[in-house]
């Protein structure tokens, strides 16, 4: 048996990637159902892109399933804090992923002219809601939510509905929403019609441009951001109790691991140089590389959450100290085992299938 404290890094890199596999994939169809009524789509080219994507999507949610049962079997206390206090958003999320497939499938078949409008709008909402969701959820665990946790482990929500939307979440939103629609708009780009592969690649060019923007400044904005840092010893093998440590916050500490290990500025970097590559593919019609380019780009936005926030996994901006780190809220050393044993087969599994559908659907 490996050792708990790589047992419990060898689970949050498998967290992670789980996390790019489900922005990879079902960031594209959110991408697309959130460009719909924006790109002045004829009849046959909207059920062309509804007949493209339903057989995707519900192998698609495979991939938020595995997040959350990843998240739950590896570290169940971060899942029931973030599930408790977020309850009223994530209900929006779940029940947008599960209209998704439902309204592709409609859409394509339905012949009735009155229904479509209402399959449409549903799309659009089943694409925009998430995405808003999930980076307000993003922007939310950079600044802190507030939650406290009692001696007996007791979760206490301390926050309101209203102060999720605070202006650093919203900013992160803004950011999650313009790269996945300049994701969707180059995969539009590529499979499209000649008519809409014009339009397409407009709003490409327009929404990576944006994106660098917002990702530039959500940049900036965490340089004096208030961030967390353990300053008690941590014991990476020690047995999980989040309460035994002291938190300290202070502006730009999510900046620590950089300062530390120089080497991960290049995680944000290609990021956004991968941005800069997409645009310029983009314009030069080389839609396929300028896909590649934004899925790199994606990933490495992921990843930048994760290293900077490394090793917090739930911050409390209320309660410092009952913060939630990968090292201090895991489950034991046989449940991490078993999550290892069948989660590491199971990713390489849905990423060659998920890759092996989008080839045979292209």
């Amino acid at each position: 048996m490996l050792d708990y404290d790589i047992l419990r890094l060898l689970c949050w890199g498998l967290l992670g990637l789980f996390t790019v596999g489900f922005a990879l994939s079902s960031g594209l169809e959110m991408g697309v159902a959130l460009l719909l009524p924006f790109l002045q789509l004829s009849e046959p080219q909207r059920r062309q892109i509804a007949a493209r994507l339903a057989p995707l999507s519900a192998g698609n949610q495979a991939w938020l399933a595995a997040v959350i049962a990843v998240l739950y079997a590896g570290w169940p206390t971060v899942y029931a804090v973030v599930f408790s206090s977020f309850q009223n958003l994530l209900l929006c999320v779940i029940l947008a992923v599960c209209i998704r497939p439902i309204g592709l499938y409609f859409r394509n078949s339905l012949e009735h002219p009155d229904w479509l409008p209402y399959w449409d709008k549903a799309l659009f909402l089943s694409g925009l809601l998430p995405v808003v969701v999930l980076g307000l959820l993003a922007g939310n665990l950079l600044k802190g939510f507030p939650f406290h946790l009692s001696s007996d482990m007791h979760i206490a929500f301390l926050g309101s509905l209203a102060g999720l939307f605070n202006p650093f979440a919203m900013l992160v939103a803004a950011c999650c929403l313009a790269l996945l629609a300049a994701y969707a708009a180059v995969y539009l780009q590529l499979h499209g019609d000649p008519e809409l592969q014009l339009r397409a690649k407009a709003v490409a060019q327009t929404t990576v441009i944006l994106f660098l923007l917002l990702f530039a400044l959500c940049g900036g904005w965490i340089t004096h951001l208030e961030g967390y840092h353990v300053t008690t010893e941590i014991l990476p093998d020690g047995v999980s109790n989040p309460l035994a440590k002291f938190v300290k916050r202070g502006d730009g500490l999510w900046l620590d691991n950089y300062e530390h290990e120089p080497a991960l500025w290049v995680i944000p970097g290609l990021a956004f140089l991968a941005g800069i590559g997409a645009w310029v593919l983009c314009k030069f019609d080389r839609a396929y590389w300028a896909l590649l380019a934004l899925a790199v780009a994606l990933a490495l936005a992921v990843l930048t959450l994760g290293v900077s926030m490394f090793p917090f996994l739930a911050p409390s901006n209320i309660s410092l100290n009952s913060s939630l780190t990968l090292w201090d809220a895991s489950a034991s050393q046989t449940a991490l085992t078993g999550l290892l044993g069948f989660a590491g087969p199971a990713l390489l599994v849905m990423a060659v299938a998920t890759r092996g559908l989008f080839r045979i659907l292209r």
